[in-house]
């Protein structure tokens, strides 16, 4: 297991170290450290556990302070994180070789490197870069275009002629290239339209789990560059998901959508299908859009409605049944009114 000093730790990711220079050996969070271990402080609201952690070091924000702790003061601490953790824990890869288990048809191009695991299939005419990993189970289609570097879970499907770029990971059980939804109805039957397109996945995109992204009916449809996606997320057919996007876990969208650059989709909202969101557009959890968002908008609701607007209706329909019982009274004050006689004009 590799080890590290706190000053190594500090130079890597721009900090600077407070308090006795150690050794670690692992990551851990804070009630769970040993004095071998690196802990980490990213939320105020765990400040009070630096009182009570073993942890050997601690990654904290400026401002943050301890009498008995050797602590690595750095701007974000999470992004920190994430810089050291590979070194502390870095990923286990596979040997490079082909498993005898595995089929490669004919017609292929291998880069140096790579590994194929049990019953991986890959289909004719495939190109897979440098350093690639399919674990056991892939199945790559025909004429399929892996990058370098990428890691590709078991059980993935890559369909045919899809396109993924370098340093791609993709986990379990995900779906790339499955037909579009596309029908034409006629005399109440349904008329599958051929699908004929690609999926193309840019550079350092990441997929998670039994994520389904559909092909093109015609064209493309594309993940750009940087992009991550959940868990058991729908990307329709001809949608274009700009660079640096964020998708959270169960988001759906329609097809032919389009997201600009640094949108954030949280869980379980979606969209219809044909609209254009603008760049840096947030849509909160469990929200749908209807129709399209200009840049830097933020929307929750169903439908989907700037955030402001939404908070307010919120604080009414919080106050409904108060005002229910208030109509009611003047009702009955109203009808009680109404049976008095009239008074008789002298």
């Amino acid at each position: 297991m590799p080890e590290l000093s706190l000053k190594a730790i500090a130079r890597h990711v721009g900090g600077s170290l407070s308090g006795p220079d150690r050794k670690v050996r692992s990551v851990k969070p804070l009630e769970e450290a040993s004095e071998e271990d690196l802990s980490f402080l990213t939320l105020p609201k765990y400040l009070s556990l630096l009182e009570s952690t073993r942890a050997g070091g601690v990654l904290v924000s400026p401002g943050v302070t301890s009498d008995r702790l050797s602590l690595v003061v750095v701007e974000r601490p999470y992004v920190a994180l994430a810089k050291v953790m590979p070194l502390l824990h870095p990923p286990r890869r596979p040997s490079p070789g082909i498993h005898p288990t595995s089929v490669v048809e004919m017609d292929c191009t291998l880069g140096r490197d790579i590994s194929i695991g049990a019953f991986a299939n890959v289909g004719r005419g495939c190109r897979i870069g440098r350093g690639t990993v399919l674990s056991a189970g892939v199945i790559l289609g025909q004429e399929v275009q892996v990058g370098e570097d990428c890691l590709i879970h078991p059980g993935v499907r890559i369909l045919d002629r899809c396109v993924v770029g370098n340093r791609v990971v993709i986990h379990a059980g995900t779906v790339i290239g499955s037909d579009g939804f596309g029908f034409a109805e006629e005399g109440g039957a349904h008329l599958k339209i051929p699908q004929i397109g690609i999926v193309a996945l840019e550079d350092d995109v990441e997929l998670g789990a039994n994520v389904t992204v559909d092909r093109a009916t015609f064209g493309t449809t594309w993940i750009r560059k940087g992009t991550k996606i959940d868990n058991l997320v729908q990307v329709g057919h001809n949608c274009d998901i700009g660079e640096n996007c964020i998708l959270v876990a169960q988001v759906g969208l329609s097809g032919s959508v389009r997201v600009g650059r640094g949108s954030v989709f949280a869980g379980q909202s979606g969209s219809v299908g044909h609209i254009q969101i603008g760049r840096g557009v947030r849509v909160g959890a469990k929200s749908a859009v209807t129709g399209d968002l200009p840049d830097e908008a933020f929307v929750i609701g169903h439908p989907a409605r700037d955030h402001r607007e939404w908070k307010k209706s919120q604080a009414g329909l919080g106050r409904l049944p108060e005002l229910r019982k208030r109509v009611a009274e003047l009702e009955r004050r109203v009808e009680k009114l109404a049976s008095r006689p009239a008074k008789k004009e002298s």
